[in-house]
């Protein structure tokens, strides 16, 4: 008796129409939930299967129907924090406003870190996010900065807010830091005191938050006739020990800036450290000025001048902005900073 030609070839039943969720369970011999989870990227099946099934889907042209997929990839009551940022209580104090924000409200925060320099880091990202069916997601900087990050969360229809120093996206997705007002503002002060001969420790050029404070400063003295030298820019990496390594070199000579304007208080920390090793006194012989103001430059001695921006603030805004599901057009949401005075300053001798 003659075989049926399905029985030879079971793919030859799909000649003619399209191939369904069904026609690729029966056909890979798993179930039609099996399928569900390989298509919405579950970590649940076993590679060997994935990878059998995913082949078979490239053979038939099977292309998942995309009301079936958002059926599957229900939202969940979780929030999810993005970040890659080496500010430790930077991060802690967005944390800290992201839970003022979801208090009572049902949600929980999912932190979870990653690496921005790994070519791979968008992709984990989207399997985090679609592995916790997030109901949102808080960019900060620097992964906020990353226009292939929104795209790629607009792609699986996840909503997101990003914090930056500057409007990068639409309004109602936006935080806004305005840092290069805050740099501008500490080189006012600077001259204001009579510092000319002055010096910044910037943070990764890879940050726009450190290219905007750079602008902000360099921009500010050149407008009040003071020229910033390259030898008195030093690029650093918001860590206290890059902010030893810059001041190293910024006070290794016989002709020392009279005034240090650091990217964070971290680093500014640093300058502290080697001025103390030195012998250098501050402020009677160096002036240092941080970014942040984060708790430890009022622990500092002498306490640090600091630029403040409400960092708990501003996790709680884009948290906030996540719950809001109306639609409805909102303004901008800013954080404006401002310079905190303490005793860091002095005029030059």
């Amino acid at each position: 008796m003659p075989r049926n030609r399905t029985e030879d070839d079971p793919k030859a039943s799909l000649r003619g129409r399209a191939a369904t969720i069904n026609d690729i369970a029966r056909l890979a011999g798993v179930s039609k939930k099996t399928v569900s989870r390989i298509i919405n990227r579950s970590p649940l099946v076993r590679a060997d299967t994935r990878e059998k099934v995913e082949t078979l889907m490239r053979e038939v042209g099977y292309v998942p129907d995309p009301m079936a997929r958002g059926l599957a990839f229900r939202r969940s009551f979780l929030i999810g924090m993005i970040y890659d940022n080496p500010t430790a209580q930077y991060i802690v104090d967005i944390q800290y406003g992201a839970l003022d924000a979801l208090r009572d409200s049902g949600f929980e925060l999912v932190v979870h870190p990653c690496d921005s320099r790994n070519p791979n880091y968008v992709d984990g990202v989207r399997r985090f996010v679609q592995q916790q069916k997030l109901h949102g997601v808080m960019l900060v900087p620097r992964v906020s900065e990353d226009q292939a990050m929104a795209d790629m969360l607009a792609e699986v229809g996840c909503r997101y807010a990003r914090i930056a120093s500057v409007l990068l996206d639409n309004p109602e997705r936006m935080v806004v830091t305005h840092d290069r007002d805050g740099a501008a503002e500490v080189a006012d002060y600077l001259q204001s005191l009579g510092h000319r001969d002055v010096a910044m420790i910037t943070g990764p050029a890879t940050y726009r938050s450190a290219i905007e404070r750079t602008l902000g400063f360099v921009g500010a003295l050149e407008r009040r006739g003071i020229e910033l030298p390259k030898s008195r820019l030093v690029e650093a990496g918001y860590t206290f020990e890059s902010g030893v390594a810059a001041a190293e070199k910024l006070l290794a000579g016989k002709k020392r800036p009279t005034a240090i304007f650091c990217g964070n208080d971290e680093m500014a920390a640093g300058v502290y450290r080697v001025a103390l090793r030195t012998g250098i006194q501050i402020p009677k012989q160096l002036s240092v000025v941080g970014y942040d103001d984060s708790p430890l430059a009022s622990r500092l001695w002498p306490p640090l001048t600091s630029v403040r921006r409400d960092t708990r603030d501003t996790g709680r805004m884009a948290a906030a902005m996540l719950l809001q599901t109306d639609g409805a057009p909102r303004p901008l949401s800013s954080v404006r900073p401002h310079l905190v005075i303490r005793d860091s300053c002095q005029p030059p001798a």
